[in-house]
């Protein structure tokens, strides 16, 4: 025993024994502000460990570096990496605080946004608690300043240091292995900085912002005004006049844009065991004010959502790798639709989504994009099993929104962001109303399940729209964002689509969504064109009365008669009315036969199709990668400073305020200031049970009110007679 005490005493006293306690602490600090002082979201038990490993691999690492040097300066230089690590810990705790997103390097070296920012509320943004992640190196300060650990001048041989190099290194390949396995293409589908900290910790993630930022700043640096008259040649010569048939029929219009989260084309009309999944997209797909489009594709890279939103807002395509929202949207110059709509037409700008603030950067790109409000998950109601997958539940988040939608000056352009219907498809049975699909694969078969929920939650929101009278007012557009069912999964595929099997073609057309454009008054029908994301914002701005030829976009009207319809594909794939390109092989887009041994005239028509689809993406990229819309400004606009732009909750609110009072043109105003939320009609069951569980709360609050009430009544009868008898 004696021994063994010895032998502890030694090895605590030896720099192995400091740098172990080192590791140790700094761990368990680290692993304590994740759980503490972050929101990571973190679910299941994969989630769960990786959070708890991933301090390891990068702590050993960078506190090994002192193990290759001598005597005394291996403890100070242990402390310094130590310390430094630490504060950076410490400062994305306060910025997340704030922001709810994490330090980058262009936050930092950019503007100086940060710590303005930062220093403005330091009182405020601080907790006591947030100075417990400096405990451990107090503690260590104090174990070798009263010499409770002795400093080991031993030196340490540098392959046995090299081992613990390794140590780590091993250690963060099984942690990014396994963290790949549960999220796929975790570092080149950036889809929130969350993501990062929670599969790979804090220190990675620094480094990782920091490749990126550099990868970014070299192309961003070389760039210059040349580049961007290249992009204006190639759009001035590819730009398409607007339908002057539809040109400013809905000037003036308030704008919907609906996003239909995973919405597939295929939806429309499809049918479970005789059951309409959709039927109330289906009823509008169908109306004679509504123009529907049945050749509309997704075109989506890595960034799916994000980069939807993107081609919405801007005509611009993501990037071939990431999401352009997350590795530009904070720090590039952005022509998009709220600030043209805003500039041109004095429109009200506002975005609405169920989830927090800084998923896919949002909070930062839309003030890029010059979004008078944003309204995330702190604007909305929460309840139990309010939430399901990313964010709110449909049918309760159109229905919150709208006491915000009431209160914005008309005219207005609001979009609404669904969640509900996204992978992996779950619902409560409370919320399911039609039977799942039987292709056997379990991903698939509950997509019908979330599909109809999101469209109940659509017929709810068209009901309200139609009892406050502002229907008459608004152009209302519905998309689809991306694929549901990836090419993963063709056996299901096949069975979805009444096929024995299906093929490359038969994936490429499945990229169908829907697009639809409602609003009264309209000359709609089903447009045959093909056209796809990119194609949006000219859309708009045609029907609008707004002309875009100034603009830097690559889409065109989808009404014009005179269109490119050339769909591409972020992979360089495309779809045409003739030809479908996958990967290497072309096929007949009418009939979806491969073209074996293509004739010269065809072959050279494929060659000039495929030039023409990398050439709009190469440039396009250019434009993103090169901020080159710095260099460019179209005539009458200004570009927009994000600085202008906030999206706390209390500024938004007096904001919102003001502005009604000011312009005096919302719902609310006209309606003498009596909101018309109560006509919004939803049955959704958690509402009900929220509102029957207040009703219980008021009726116990009542009846103990009533007793409390009868008590002290009883009391005052019997003092009074007390007193009475007294006397």
């Amino acid at each position: 025993m004696k021994f063994f005490a010895e032998k502890l005493k030694a090895f605590w006293n030896s720099r192995w024994g400091f740098f172990i306690l080192a590791v140790i602490l700094f761990w368990i600090k680290t692993y304590y502000a994740y759980q503490t002082k972050f929101n990571l979201g973190v679910s299941g038990s994969v989630q769960e460990f990786l959070l708890a490993l991933n301090p390891l691999p990068t702590t050993i690492l960078l506190f090994g570096i002192a193990l290759y040097f001598k005597g005394r300066k291996s403890y100070i230089i242990m402390l310094v990496i130590d310390f430094i690590t630490t504060f950076w810990l410490f400062a994305n705790i306060l910025y997340y605080r704030e922001f709810s997103d994490f330090l980058t390097t262009t936050l930092i070296k950019g503007s100086g946004s940060v710590s303005n920012n930062l220093g403005k509320s330091i009182v405020g943004i601080i907790n006591p608690s947030d100075f417990l992640v400096f405990v451990d190196l107090v503690i260590l300060i104090i174990l070798l300043a009263t010499k409770l650990q002795k400093v080991d001048i031993r030196p340490i041989k540098k392959p046995v240091a090299g081992l613990v190099s390794l140590l780590a290194v091993v250690l963060f390949g099984f942690n990014l292995t396994m963290a790949n396995s549960d999220r796929s293409g975790l570092l080149t589908r950036t889809f929130d900085n969350n993501y990062i900290v929670k599969y790979l910790g804090l220190n990675s993630y620094a480094v990782y912002d920091v490749v990126k930022a550099t990868k970014t700043s070299a192309v961003r640096a070389n760039a210059d005004a040349s580049d961007m008259k290249t992009v204006q040649k190639y759009i001035k010569n590819n730009h398409v006049a607007g339908n002057p048939t539809y040109k400013g029929v809905a000037k003036g219009k308030n704008v919907f844009v609906i996003h239909l989260e995973s919405f597939q084309q295929f939806l429309i009309d499809y049918r479970v065991d005789g059951q309409e999944v959709t039927p109330n997209l289906n009823k509008i797909y169908h109306e004679n004010n509504t123009l529907s489009f049945d050749n509309f594709y997704n075109q989506v890279g890595q960034g799916k959502t994000a980069d939807a939103e993107l081609m919405l807002e801007t005509s611009l395509f993501g990037l071939s790798e990431g999401a352009a929202m997350v590795t530009a949207g904070s720090t590039n110059t952005w022509q998009a639709a709220p600030a043209i709509l805003s500039q041109s037409q004095g429109y009200t700008t506002a975005s609405f989504h169920g989830d927090v603030p800084s998923f896919w950067n949002r909070d930062n790109t839309y003030k890029a994009w010059g979004y008078d409000y944003f309204f995330s998950k702190s604007y909305f109601q929460s309840g139990k099993n309010f939430d399901v997958g990313y964010g709110l539940k449909d049918k309760i988040f159109m229905k919150d929104s709208m006491k915000y939608v009431e209160q914005l000056p008309q005219p207005f352009y609001a979009k609404l962001i669904t969640v509900t219907n996204h992978y992996p498809y779950l619902l409560d049975k409370k919320n399911q109303s039609i039977a799942k699909t039987t292709t056997g694969d379990k991903t698939v078969d509950g997509y019908v399940q979330t599909a109809r929920y999101l469209d109940q939650s659509i017929g709810e929101f068209m009901a309200w729209l139609k009892e406050t009278g502002l229907d008459k007012n608004s152009m209302l557009v519905f998309y689809g964002d991306h694929y549901a069912i990836s090419g993963n999964h063709k056996p299901a595929i096949a069975k979805l689509l009444g096929k024995d099997k299906a093929n490359d073609f038969d994936v490429a057309q499945w990229q169908k969504v829907p697009f639809m454009i409602h609003m009264d008054g309209l000359k709609g029908g089903i447009n045959h064109t093909y056209g796809g994301e990119i194609d949006v914002l000219p859309t708009i701005e045609n029907l609008l009365g707004i002309d875009n030829s100034d603009y830097i976009q690559f889409g065109q009207d989808l009404l014009a008669t005179d269109r490119n319809q050339t769909v591409a594909f972020r992979s360089g794939d495309f779809v045409t009315p003739k030809y479908t390109k996958v990967g290497s092989k072309y096929y007949n887009t009418s009939d979806g036969s491969l073209i074996k041994k293509p004739d010269a005239a065809t072959k050279k028509e494929l060659e000039s199709l495929t030039n023409h689809v990398a050439t709009e993406l190469s440039l396009s990229d250019s434009v993103i990668n090169g901020d080159l819309l710095r260099f460019y400004t179209p005539k009458g606009f200004k570009t927009v400073d994000a600085k202008d732009y906030t999206y706390k909750l209390s500024k938004s609110l007096k904001l919102l305020k003001k502005m009604q009072k000011k312009e005096k043109t919302s719902l609310l105003y006209q309606n003498d200031g009596k909101s018309s939320l109560d006509l919004y009609k939803t049955d959704a069951p958690e509402l009900e049970a929220d509102s029957k569980e207040a009703d219980k709360s008021s009726d116990s609050s009542t009846s103990s009110s009533a007793n409390s009430d009868a008590n002290s009544s009883s009391s005052t009868g019997d003092s009074s007679s007390s007193s009475s008898s007294s006397n």
